[in-house]
């Protein structure tokens, strides 16, 4: 029906009777072309057959068809959209601009057009088939939008890659996925879809703002800054990139202020603007990371241990992989005496970093586990791990005197067999920490029993004779209700 109405307006003058039969030539060879999936060509012989006949609908309609096939909708829905401006009658020609519309993300105008089509065929099924796709579509949109207002980023990327199966050259659904994506810490595939939309539109803010994102997010502050404000000449209004500008440079600003407070030794300044800095943005989960690590530091250099390991157990929540947090919190544990959780961040740090200073320190931390769980004999002492050979003697003394069992033979059995016990492990610490190899073999974290040291056959009075010494021996005279005084024969 459209080429014949083609057919009375080329034909209304003869001499125009023979551009209109060269058009046809033309749109014969750009067929053919189509037929072979040569899209180039068949492009080029219908532009000639445009051009030879301007006001036919159906050659707008098979360069519509080929742009297509080409992945040029924007170009092909001009083609279409002219076709049925020609020819509000031509079915194929609303059904490529619904398709164009759809391609492109715009499921509301996809809609109309395939109503329209509908109006002049009620049976014609590609158009009820793609009217549902257009629903569809409509609907995965609804659903994303309240899912980005929810945070539920991993439903919305879902519901993007749904839509696009229907609106494959849609920028506004990429976009959207690729910045779910970057917010979900998947930036390598966030800067694909970004960078591929800017190989095609190198001045779209919204890809311009994502790769910024993606840089921000991956701590890479000036290079995202540089995006942000790229973004910001495209389109001056762009509220996310106005909003993630100002605050990559107040997050720069706030650790480099942290960080040489820290360098000057003004650590609870630097401890107030590393807080702060975590403060203003609470996405930027590798900077946080790096910050609280930072804290951290500084909460270990004010002797704040625990909130130390605090700072550094949010620093792994946020970033598992951050190695220089396992390695101050395991140092810190070290420091409380707390080896098991030392031990187990020393090991997760050598199964990642194989290196021979990372080796040296889980070696030293399972050493020191190992000496936990024997008799601390500098505490049985109450003596300091550097004591000297008379603060050790001293020690001894004080302590073989206050639990020695004469003391206490008016208390109960259960108070005798106590303090029974307590001065015989006051003997045997003396007896290891007095003696300067049998002290560095304990030290060193051997095992004593091994060496031939069984102090399960130790005699505690025996070493109490020898240091008390006295030819008449000793004894516990009371001078008053529950006070004792020691004396010698």
């Amino acid at each position: 029906m459209a080429d014949l109405v083609v057919v009375r307006t080329c034909a209304d003058a003869a001499p125009r009777f023979s551009s209109f039969r060269e058009a046809e030539s033309f749109k014969e060879q750009g067929n053919a072309y189509y037929a072979k999936k040569d899209y180039n060509e068949a492009y080029n012989y219908y532009t000639k057959a445009i051009d030879t006949c301007p006001n036919n609908a159906s050659y707008y309609g098979n360069r519509a068809a080929t742009l297509m096939m080409l992945g040029r909708f924007r170009e092909a829905l001009g083609d279409a959209q002219q076709s049925v401006r020609l020819d509000d009658s031509f079915v194929r020609g609303h059904l490529r601009e619904g398709k164009c519309h759809l391609s492109l993300g715009n499921a509301m105008a996809a809609s109309r057009c395939f109503q329209r089509v509908l109006e002049l065929d009620h049976k014609n099924t590609q158009a009820q088939q793609e009217l549902k796709n257009a629903s569809t579509v409509l609907e995965y949109e609804k659903i994303a939008e309240v899912d980005f207002e929810k945070r539920d980023f991993r439903k919305v990327v879902f519901c993007m890659d749904r839509a696009l199966e229907f609106a494959p050259a849609c920028h506004r659904f990429k976009i959207l996925k690729a910045e779910c994506l970057a917010l979900l810490g998947r930036y390598p595939e966030a800067q694909s879809v970004a960078s591929d939309i800017l190989r095609m539109d190198s001045t779209n803010a919204d890809a311009l703002y994502v790769r910024g994102l993606c840089l921000y997010y991956e701590d890479c502050i000036e290079k995202a800054v540089q995006f942000f404000v790229q973004a910001l000449r495209m389109a001056p209004d762009h509220e996310k990139a106005c909003l993630a500008c100002r605050n990559a440079k107040a997050l720069k600003a706030k650790k480099e202020d942290g960080n040489k407070a820290f360098k000057e030794g003004n650590y609870k300044l630097a401890y107030e603007l590393y807080t702060e800095a975590l403060g203003i943005d609470p996405n930027n989960i590798k900077t946080n990371a790096k910050l609280y690590c930072n804290r951290g530091t500084v909460n270990s250099k004010l002797r704040k241990l625990e909130e130390a390991i605090d700072d550094c157990t949010n620093a792994v929540k946020l970033d598992e992989t951050y190695i220089k947090a396992y390695l101050r919190r395991a140092q810190c544990y070290m420091d409380t005496e707390q080896y098991e959780d030392a031990v187990r961040d020393y090991e997760k740090v050598y199964q990642t970093e194989k290196t021979k200073e990372h080796k040296q320190l889980l070696k030293n931390a399972q050493m020191e586990l190992k000496k936990s769980k024997r008799k601390d004999y500098y505490k049985i002492l109450g003596v300091d791990k550097n004591a000297s050979e008379d603060e050790i003697k001293k020690a001894y003394r004080k302590r073989a005197l206050m639990h020695h069992p004469d003391r206490h033979s008016g208390a109960s059995a259960e108070v005798q067999k106590e303090e029974e016990k307590k001065f015989k492990e006051v003997g045997e610490a003396f007896t290891i920490l007095s003696d300067p190899k049998k002290k560095a073999r304990y030290d060193s974290g051997q095992d004593l029993e091994e060496d031939g040291l069984n102090m399960g056959d130790f005699d505690a009075n025996n070493i109490f004779k020898a240091f008390f010494g006295g030819p008449g021996g000793f004894s516990f005279e009371a001078s008053g209700p529950g006070n004792f005084f020691f004396q010698f024969g």
